[in-house]
């Protein structure tokens, strides 16, 4: 692989793909400042890298870098420090140097709540918003007789682990508040993995009834805005997503992974058997209904299914008035699938080209919110720098760019702390995840 050189430098959205692709070398320079930055695997485990920023236009590029999977043993790029300086290197092009910024972790990542617990094990930064799994391990890692769970993930081994098995509300308000303060977040996003009441007498207990004290204590003390991400629930309970929209959620996101049936099943067998595919796309669609296009996203993974798959998939969730998120496949250590290789990057440049290209054609309004920067995707408006040719004629460009000009001061205004939104109130003793 390191073996072949390269025609020209890649650009920092084809350096971020490569090093998602790839992962991340660390020469003997800069190994005692990658230790300080404590990398650790929390939620579904893709955070478990580096945190890397690549210099561009409007906060530059954030990327989480693999480090320890097995794949990046024969990554042709490095990562050296020369002074205070940081700077990837790339054994194919031997005389280009690729300046990067590792962001210092925020004091608060040392601190513990008032109940004593470390913080990062409530939340942790991911680019540049908080995400917190609020809820308690994923039930398909506890399916008998064998676990259900999906086999690119890891939330089994890290929840409970890395991080608090239950978080409590009061705990993830103390960090939301400290990470606005000094670490500047506007968006906090909430994930949980499949849950359920099995007592018919009670109403079920899906992940977006346990968010609801959180969204709301969030949107009443921190501000900002706030994001949901949970198994869809059947079509007689949608009332939950509106009661969440009430409570102050911005958005909704909908992670269906993969779109070839087969693989769905074979790599996704809980979701499969439990709500089944369709699930994910009729949610999506009924939100984005309600919150707006372009206001919910549905998240497809690259690199395990054909690409054409994954482009479909960009496809249908743009008709349905989504987003199209895309995670690059990360045979991370630990999960089942920890044995696979890495996409070829060349193929997920292509995939994240047609991301951008499927926004742009429907009109969606990609990267507008300001410090709002994912670090484990490429995102849909960074992939318009991997087409082969691009205007800055481009309308749509034109409104993009107004767009962002006029979301700053709705921004500025979501920010601020809501004490006189709806407050939830628990409708059923001991369901409730306050306290």
């Amino acid at each position: 692989m390191s073996s072949t050189r390269l025609e020209k430098p890649w650009n920092p959205v084809e350096l971020e793909v490569e090093l998602f692709c790839r992962g991340l070398l660390v020469d003997e320079s800069a190994r005692a400042d990658v230790q300080a930055r404590r990398v650790a695997r929390t939620r579904a485990g893709l955070g478990s890298g580096l945190e890397l920023v690549i210099p561009a236009p409007r906060q530059g590029v954030w990327v989480n870098v693999p480090l320890d999977e097995p794949f990046v043993v024969s990554s042709p790029l490095t990562l050296h420090k020369a002074g205070e300086s940081f700077a990837v290197r790339d054994a194919r092009l031997p005389d280009v140097v690729y300046p990067v910024r590792l962001p210092d972790p925020p004091a608060w990542y040392a601190r513990s709540t008032k109940r004593g617990v470390p913080m990062t094990r409530v939340g942790v930064l991911q680019g540049t918003y908080l995400g917190v799994y609020f809820a308690e391990t994923c039930m398909y890692w506890y399916n008998t007789p064998s676990a259900a769970n999906c086999k690119f993930c890891t939330t089994g081994v890290n929840v409970g682990t890395n991080e608090e098995l239950a978080k409590k509300v009061e705990d993830v308000v103390e960090v939301a508040k400290v990470a606005r303060e000094e670490s500047g977040v506007t968006f906090t996003h909430f994930n949980t993995g499949y849950h359920y009441e099995d007592d018919p007498k009670k109403r079920p207990m899906h992940g977006l009834v346990q968010a609801r004290p959180f969204v709301s204590a969030i949107r009443r003390n921190v501000g900002g805005f706030i994001g949901v991400q949970a198994v869809p629930v059947l079509r007689d309970c949608w009332d939950e997503y509106d009661e969440l929209i009430e409570l102050g959620c911005d958005h909704f996101s909908f992670c269906v992974e993969l779109l070839d049936e087969k693989w769905f099943e074979e790599v996704c067998p809980g979701k499969a058997t439990t709500v089944g595919q369709d699930a994910f796309f009729e949610a999506l669609e009924y939100t984005a209904k309600k919150l707006g296009r372009g206001r919910v996203s549905g998240e497809i993974i690259a690199g395990l299914e054909p690409i054409e798959s994954t482009m479909r998939a960009i496809d249908r969730i743009v008709a349905g008035g989504g987003f199209p998120t895309v995670c690059i496949f990360r045979p991370l250590a630990g999960s089942n699938l920890a044995h696979l290789p890495s996409p070829d990057p060349g193929e997920m440049r292509e995939v994240m080209a047609y991301q951008y290209e499927a926004a742009r054609r429907a009109g969606l309004a990609v990267g507008i919110l300001p410090n709002i920067k994912v670090s484990l995707v490429v995102q849909p408006e960074e992939g318009r720098e991997l087409l082969a040719e691009k205007s800055w004629l481009d309308p749509y460009e034109w409104k993009v760019a107004a767009l962002r000009a006029l979301a700053r001061p709705y921004a500025a205004w979501r920010k601020r702390p809501r004490p006189d939104a709806p407050e939830f109130r628990p409708e059923i003793p001991g369901t409730s995840a306050v306290g």
